[in-house]
C-alpha cells in the first residue's frame, strides 16, 4: 500500500477490503487522489489528509489534475473532513 493511501485509510478508519465511497459521486472509490498534484516523482509534503481524497475512476478522469476544479474538490473534501 502506498504511504499516502495508508494516511487516508488510517485517518478515516478504513481497511483495504471495504467499500470506500467516492467523495464526489458516492460510487466505489478506486483511487486516492492528490487534490494539489505531487507532480512527476512526487513530493511527500503533499501526502497529508487535507490534500488526499477518495475518488472513483470516472471522477478522477473528469476532475483530477485540472486546476479549474481544484476549489470544487477542496470544498467537497473539507466537508468530509468536518464530519
Amino acid at each position: 500500500m502506498k504511504p499516502y493511501v495508508k494516511i487516508y485509510f488510517e485517518h478515516f478508519g478504513y481497511c483495504g477490503d471495504e467499500f470506500i465511497p467516492c467523495e464526489i459521486c458516492g460510487m466505489k472509490a478506486v483511487d486516492i487522489h492528490h487534490i494539489d498534484c505531487r507532480g512527476m516523482g512526487g513530493s511527500e509534503d503533499k501526502d497529508r489528509i487535507e490534500n488526499l481524497m477518495a475518488v472513483c475512476r470516472k471522477c478522477h478522469m473528469w476532475y483530477g489534475d485540472k486546476k479549474e476544479h481544484m476549489e470544487f474538490l477542496i470544498d467537497i473534501h473539507n466537508q468530509k473532513l468536518q464530519r
